[in-house]
């Protein structure tokens, strides 16, 4: 009730200070006092965090203050990224443009290559007088691709996303493959560099790592904006991107030991799906750029368990980090005029189908974990099944802010979940669209509460030349068996509704040899 006393009185100072500008228009009032009360913005980002945490129902996970900040508001149940990898997967988020609208696909390419006047999720807010700041990974930053200064008010802090601190898990202390990806070095050099270890168990402090240095520097930033808040009344973006439980799996030991291995169930299903096109699947990658990985071992349980082990320590340790950061939110009194946006950027795969990390299709490198906190909106501890994807947090965010929908230049092809976040059974739309390109063959899906549909062909080609992907959610959840021949209307009313999406754009570097 006090909360909801707190935001009532915020939000009708929003109303307040928008009669006041309207007197300083007509030049009744002097320009100062014109500054709008707005809730301030913490958007916490996690590197290829899947909803294995405990308020996403995981048995096994130890995640208690991601757990409390859902209990704080609204946990989506099926959100998804609009595309499974890292890059694009956060270009959608802050431009609320697709990959397949703007063309970018893989992780080279700066999405202003494609879109160079485009205003981002944190560049609009700067618009309406917000101080925005990004420490840790939020846009993605390396294999050949950088920050994006414009969407700041201040220079970013960039951490490592790949470090050890024993130097005989990089080889000796040489730069590794992953390592140089990630600082853009040697970057044509990658398949001739050492692999570095898939996983570090040391028993170091917080900071010996990414995750706890992002905590420290987000909790300066922090005290800071409270101190211009007072003298200025200057609200804050501050985005948090922590980097864990992205590879390699480095964590403190004490995260490790916070689990059993013997606990951890293996992947029940190991196999592609019956009858799934051959496109769809995958094999190593990633995973194999880590050393001793092969595409042997990964077929051990050693091997799958201490992955697992490893994926759930990293996930852990990223939690903690996330706990002191809200600590210090609520130390500061911040939490009641303060939205926290929690946001995975893609899922991962942890050996179902055979496959390891993302870059698929399926359902674990796509869906994601969503909790959004807007204290006298959200009910607290509410869960939706509102089907949520990475473009629609843009336009939700400036509705909650009291701003006028974005409008680009960009193309904002998401809803505003607003009406969801007052109401866990209230419906803006009824399906979620993502993508995943294999070489010259794009696969497009569309995935409604209980099925997903994918289509697979070349771009521009007839949807005659297509193979499909469909499965049902509620009958199989491990996506066993593509149903496509066996639920005809299912799939025709599926395909009636991705015919809706243009077709997916050229690869912006195919356009380029085109011209």
């Amino acid at each position: 009730m006090v909360k909801r006393v707190v935001w009532q009185r915020f939000r009708a100072g929003i109303l307040v200070a928008g009669f006041l500008w309207f007197l300083t228009s007509a030049g009744m009032l002097p320009a100062r006092e014109t500054a709008p009360s707005r809730p301030n913005i913490l958007f916490i980002c996690v590197d290829d965090l899947k909803p294995v945490l405990g308020c996403y129902g995981d048995p096994i996970a130890r995640t208690p203050n991601m757990d409390r900040l859902a209990r704080r508001g609204m946990r989506f149940e099926l959100a998804f990224c609009n595309q499974a990898v890292c890059a694009p997967s956060r270009n959608d988020l802050m431009l609320g443009s697709r990959s397949t609208t703007i063309g970018i696909y893989g992780l080279s390419e700066n999405f202003r290559s494609a879109v160079p006047n485009a205003v981002t999720m944190p560049q609009y807010f700067m618009k309406y007088g917000y101080r925005t700041e990004s420490v840790g990974k939020v846009f993605h930053v390396g294999h050949g691709n950088h920050d994006d200064p414009a969407s700041w008010s201040v220079p970013s802090v960039i951490e490592k996303v790949v470090e050890y601190v024993d130097p005989k898990n990089s080889a000796n202390g040489q730069l590794t493959r992953e390592e140089a990806y990630f600082t853009n070095q040697k970057l044509d050099q990658i398949g001739r560099l050492p692999r570095g270890a898939a996983w570090e168990k040391l028993d170091v402090p917080d900071t010996a790592y990414a995750d706890g240095r992002i905590a420290e520097e987000g909790i300066k930033r922090l005290r800071a904006a409270k101190e211009r808040l007072e003298k200025e009344g200057t609200p804050f973006f501050i985005a948090l991107g922590f980097v864990k439980p992205h590879l390699p799996f480095t964590a403190p030991k004490k995260y490790w030991d916070l689990y059993n291995p013997a606990e951890f169930r293996l992947a029940t299903y190991q196999e592609l799906p019956l009858g799934a096109p051959p496109i769809a699947g995958k094999r190593g990658g990633e995973i194999l750029n880590y050393d001793p990985l092969s595409m042997e071992n990964l077929k051990t349980d050693d091997i799958q368990r201490t992955l697992i082990h490893g994926y759930y320590a990293a996930t852990s340790f990223a939690d903690a980090q996330i706990g002191k950061v809200l600590d210090e939110l609520d130390r500061l009194g911040l939490a009641d005029s303060t939205i926290i946006v929690l946001w995975g950027d893609n899922g991962f795969h942890l050996g179902d189908h055979g496959i390891w990390t993302k870059h698929t299709n399926y359902e674990q490198a796509v869906r994601i974990p969503l909790i959004i906190v807007a204290p006298g909106i959200t009910p607290p501890g509410s869960v939706t099944r509102q089907v949520a994807e990475n473009v629609d947090i843009f336009p939700t965010l400036a509705e909650l802010a009291g701003l006028p929908r974005p409008t680009g230049p960009q193309p904002i092809e998401g809803v505003s979940l607003v009406p969801a976040l007052r109401d866990p059974n209230a419906r803006v739309d009824d399906h979620a669209y993502h993508c995943f390109p294999r070489g010259e063959v794009m696969g497009r899906a569309i995935r409604t509460e209980r099925y997903r549909l994918v289509e697979w062909k070349k771009i521009g080609a007839p949807t005659s030349t297509a193979q499909y992907e469909l499965y049902d959610y509620q009958t199989d959840p491990e996506e066993r068996e593509n149903l496509v021949d066996k639920l005809p209307e299912v799939a025709q009313k599926l395909k009636a509704i991705l015919a809706r999406y243009p077709e997916a754009a050229i690869p912006l570097a195919q356009r380029r040899k085109n011209r």
